[in-house]
């Protein structure tokens, strides 16, 4: 099982290089973040956009542009559709985002007839390294902190099936999933809790496999072994928990900018659901987070 994002870059440079497509990669940050994950030899890249753009940028960026391939296709809608097609004959094995609206790059992806749709929801999952009671280490993962709003009771189903998916991925074959709330009791008024422990029972007659599911759980009962004692609150999940599923996007994004912020966190991103890894880094992200999100990438494709 990879247990830290040191071993997570460690496996991806003894691996055979994946390659990631990358849509419409004119942009400083963008060409400064392929020199670096070039040089730590995290991926090989397809670069589809404005070749003499891509060219001039990637020759201040510092590398060779000749060592690339490069597809000259300046408009950012064909781009995008360009990098799906290559994922989808398999000549590449991720899509990532470069500097195009979201809505364009998500549109192709989502196209029903040559896009990556797989039929179920997709989703963001954060992962972290392990700080609080967790013997052994091992990653922790929040979701859904950037694409679901506020989901319905299918859709954090399927949510939680993408973490758990992402988490098989990494080694850990039965991860434990904290559903969470303000409250760890079933509480009428709070519609969250209700569905919380629906997605419990669901888990527990097998509707939702490979993992352990239990909710609802604060935050703080969810990862404290010293708080679930506290509050009396048994169960296998409970100060345990491998994946963190947020009742919603108002309670998942803040989570993560804390996360970030206020313990100063290394992090990653994933988006699952689709039929190949999708890289999707928020402009505010560290040049560390956005490295090891390729890192990332290319390790699950």
């Amino acid at each position: 099982m990879i247990k830290s994002f040191d071993e997570l870059i460690a496996a991806v440079q003894e691996k055979p290089k994946k390659k990631i497509a990358i849509v419409s990669p004119e942009g400083t940050t963008v060409m400064k973040l392929v020199k670096q994950a070039l040089d730590a030899k995290l991926a090989e890249f397809i670069l589809v956009g404005d070749e003499g753009k891509i060219k001039t940028m990637s020759a201040e960026a510092g590398f060779d542009s000749n060592l690339i391939n490069i597809i000259n296709i300046p408009n950012q809608k064909d781009a995008a559709e360009e990098a799906v097609r290559l994922v989808v004959v398999g000549s590449a094995n991720a899509i990532m985002k470069g500097n195009l609206p979201t809505a364009t790059f998500m549109r192709a992806i989502l196209d029903k007839q040559k896009g990556l749709n797989d039929n179920r929801v997709i989703s963001e999952i954060t992962i972290y390294e392990k700080i609080v009671d967790a013997p052994g280490g091992g990653f922790r993962f929040l979701t859904d902190c950037a694409i679901n709003v506020q989901p319905t009771l299918d859709e954090k189903k399927q949510i939680i099936e993408n973490a758990v998916d992402l988490a098989h991925k990494l080694g850990n074959t039965l991860p434990k999933v904290a559903v969470i709330s303000a409250v760890e009791v079933v509480n009428p008024a709070m519609p969250d809790t209700i569905e919380a422990a629906a997605l419990s029972k669901m888990a527990e007659r097998g509707q939702i496999e490979g993992c352990l599911v239990e909710g609802p759980l604060a935050f703080d009962n969810a990862i404290s072994q010293e708080a679930a004692k506290y509050k009396k609150i048994k169960g296998e999940v409970a100060g345990q928990a491998d994946i963190i599923m947020a009742p919603n996007l108002l309670s998942a994004n803040p989570l993560r900018k804390c996360l970030v912020y206020y313990t100063q966190q290394r992090i990653a991103t994933a988006v699952m659901g689709a039929k190949a890894p999708i890289v999707l880094t928020s402009r505010s992200d560290s040049a560390e987070t956005m490295l090891l999100t390729i890192a990332l990438a290319a390790y699950i494709s």
